[in-house]
């Protein structure tokens, strides 16, 4: 009976309230740097790479599709396969996937195709 007593005893009160409030906003605070931040910036990293990617870039989708962007359209894009053309949304495309499967090749790739296109305006202002 007597521990039962000494767990029913009431805190002692005073500072025990105030270090409780700063407790749970150091927790909030921690939170705040360790989960919420990083996942905003994921975000926003995501909505770039979305937002810049162009044709000819090739993706993986988060389903695990590989595949070129035939067409980019306002809702999405429209992707070519080996077994044709198939329309997806945007939050489909896996700037993960995308960077682990392709990397440094879709970079170069994308600048030789830059290159490309910029020898075809010239030649068409020559003309």
């Amino acid at each position: 009976m007597n521990l039962l007593s000494i767990f029913l005893q009431a805190p002692a009160q005073g500072g025990n309230s105030s270090m409780m409030l700063i407790m749970m906003g150091v927790m909030f605070v921690g939170f705040y740097f360790l989960m919420i931040r990083p996942q905003m910036r994921k975000q926003k990293q995501e909505k770039n790479f979305q937002q810049t990617l162009k044709v000819g870039t090739r993706v993986v989708l988060t389903s695990g599709l590989h595949g070129r962007i035939a067409q980019v359209q306002d809702d999405g894009f429209i992707i070519e396969t080996l077994s044709g053309k198939l329309k997806f949304e945007k939050a489909a495309v896996s700037r993960e996937f995308t960077e682990a499967r392709f990397g440094d090749k879709a970079k170069a790739a994308e600048k030789t195709a830059d290159k490309a296109t910029e020898k075809k305006e010239i030649e068409t202002e020559k003309k």
